[in-house]
């Protein structure tokens, strides 16, 4: 799943990213209102942090919760404050945020408002994938094969979600590094080509046919059932 991050305090945000990331998630982190805005007109996110008191709108945080609501009425969004009164998490909730987290927090409890929010959202009810004999419950994040649970990693399970969810096309490396990881990611360039050498151990024992083709100079492919 992908996050966007929206806060001005440059640490605060390294640690969310980071927090988040380790998590699993791929996170694009901005760090003005107006950025925000943007990065929400461009790309498709799953969950937004949205810190309150941010510069470049006359309302900051509020603004860019206002523009998100106008574009998706159904995204969730932890708004993040260091204002602690009732009247300022009215104002939130009202201007459209599902959640609402004071600082300074616990990392912990920010995982656990995401995964709570995430799975109330509309995607969380996503119908569980089958393709060539494997199965994927979204809501669980739980992989089988042939009767057998798969254990995996949170990038491996973005990473195969990816792949079923779009069975039957060739996705290239690029598409997964911006599914699973995030679109500043500058890590190793064969992280992918891993990745998928990792779940071809975890899906295929031996005499089982490889699920996950690839295609040379293209990408990679799961075959769609017929």
């Amino acid at each position: 799943m992908k996050l966007l991050v929206v806060e001005d305090d440059l640490r605060i945000a390294d640690i969310v990213r980071r927090t988040l990331a380790e998590a699993g998630y791929a996170v694009d982190v901005v760090h003005s209102a107006p950025a925000g805005v943007e990065a929400f007109e461009i790309e498709t996110y799953d969950l937004v942090v949205l810190d309150l008191m941010l510069p470049g709108l006359p309302r900051g945080g509020m603004d860019v919760c206002d523009r998100i609501r106008d574009l998706n009425k159904n995204i969730p969004i932890l708004m993040l404050t260091a204002l602690d009164s009732a009247r300022n998490r009215v104002e939130g909730l009202d201007a459209g945020a599902d959640d609402y987290l004071v600082k300074p927090f616990h990392l912990v409890e920010l995982l656990a408002r995401v995964r709570a929010l995430l799975r109330r959202a509309p995607r969380a009810l996503s119908p569980v994938l089958h393709a060539q004999g494997v199965t994927l419950e979204p809501a669980t994040r739980t992989a089988t094969r042939a009767g057998r649970s798969i254990a995996l990693t949170a990038k491996e399970y973005a990473v195969l979600e990816y792949l079923m969810s779009n069975a039957g096309q060739i996705i290239s490396s690029s598409e997964l590094i911006d599914h699973a990881w995030d679109s500043n990611y500058e890590g190793f360039s064969n992280v992918v080509q891993t990745y998928i050498r990792y779940l071809r151990q975890k899906l295929t024992l031996p005499g089982e046919v490889e699920i996950i083709e690839t295609r040379r100079g293209s990408g990679y492919l799961i075959a769609a059932d017929r």
